[in-house]
């Protein structure tokens, strides 16, 4: 017989026998100590730096599936470009029409650049965010930082500078 049963009497028996009757055991209710909870803190902790973790690689995938994708739209719309240049340098034409071909590709870049959102840098006065001043001259008949002559080209997107101008400027 289980702890927890009574006994109960026979009926064929005499009521002065009866059985011994068991007290039930009183399940004492079990708090978590302190090291069960410490326990369960370490597991969410844990549990946290996994999921954390996990998002961290998923988000760097997608990072670079975007850059990739974006590498690959910008590639196939200069393409054109390129394959331009390729039958330029394979014609056997003369001066005039090489050059006049030539301005059809450079005419083909800027609808390029200008469907990338891409402008040259403005070379009014020497600004060195966007200007990177490679010579100097003193002439006292020119403007503070004026910019005397541009040796190549700088181009930014929106704020972003893609390259710097190099440019020659005065006092």
């Amino acid at each position: 017989m289980s702890a927890n049963s009574v006994k109960k009497k026979k009926p064929e028996q005499d009521v002065s026998e009866t059985e011994e009757i068991i007290e039930p055991t009183v399940i004492e209710e079990v708090l978590p100590t302190e090291e069960d909870k410490l326990k369960q803190e370490k597991d969410k902790y844990l549990r946290l730096l996994a999921e954390f973790d996990n998002y961290k690689k998923r988000t760097a995938k997608e990072k670079q599936a975007l850059s990739d994708m974006v590498v690959c739209e910008c590639i196939n719309k200069i393409l054109p470009v390129y394959d331009n240049l390729l039958r330029a340098t394979q014609s056997d034409g003369d001066t005039d029409s090489l050059k006049k071909g030539v301005e059809m590709v450079i005419k083909q870049f800027s609808d390029f650049m200008d469907a990338m959102s891409i402008e040259e840098i403005a070379t009014e006065h020497f600004n060195p965010d966007y200007h990177n001043a490679v010579m100097h001259i003193e002439d006292e008949s020119l403007g503070e930082n004026e910019i005397i002559d541009v040796l190549q080209k700088g181009y930014k997107r929106g704020d972003n500078v893609i390259r710097h101008s190099m440019v020659k400027v005065a006092n």
